[in-house]
C-alpha cells in the first residue's frame, strides 16, 4: 500500500494495470472501520496495487473524483474506474469490486 499526498488525477489516470485507490481520513470513525475489511480482501489480490489518499477540504484529487464521503474506494483498471464503493459494509462487496479487476 502506498500513502501519499503527491498523487495527482494524472497520475492515477495513466497508472496500467489494477489500482484501488481508497479515499479517507486517518481519524474518520467508517475509515477505521473499514480497514479489517479493506485488508483481508486485499490479501487475495496481491497484484492490485493499493493506494490511500488522505482527502479532506481543498484536496483537488477527491474531487476530481467526486468523492462525497469515506471511505470511498476506487477501483482502477489502466487508469479507468472500474467499480466504486462508497462506505464498504463487508469483505465481500470489496472482494466482488476486485474480481472484477485483472
Amino acid at each position: 500500500m502506498q500513502q501519499n499526498q503527491a498523487i495527482n488525477r494524472e497520475f492515477l489516470d495513466q497508472r496500467p494495470g489494477a489500482t484501488l485507490v481508497e479515499f479517507g481520513a486517518e481519524w474518520c470513525g467508517h475509515c477505521q472501520a473499514a480497514q479489517a475489511n479493506i485488508s483481508a480482501a486485499m490479501k487475495a489480490y496481491p497484484n492490485i496495487h493499493h493506494i490511500k489518499i488522505e482527502d479532506g477540504k481543498g484536496q483537488r484529487l477527491g474531487r476530481s473524483y467526486a468523492v462525497k464521503l469515506w471511505p470511498t474506494l476506487i477501483f482502477l483498471q489502466d487508469g479507468v474506474e472500474i467499480e466504486r464503493l462508497v462506505r464498504p459494509l463487508s469483505e465481500e462487496y470489496i472482494n466482488a469490486a476486485l474480481s472484477k479487476l485483472r
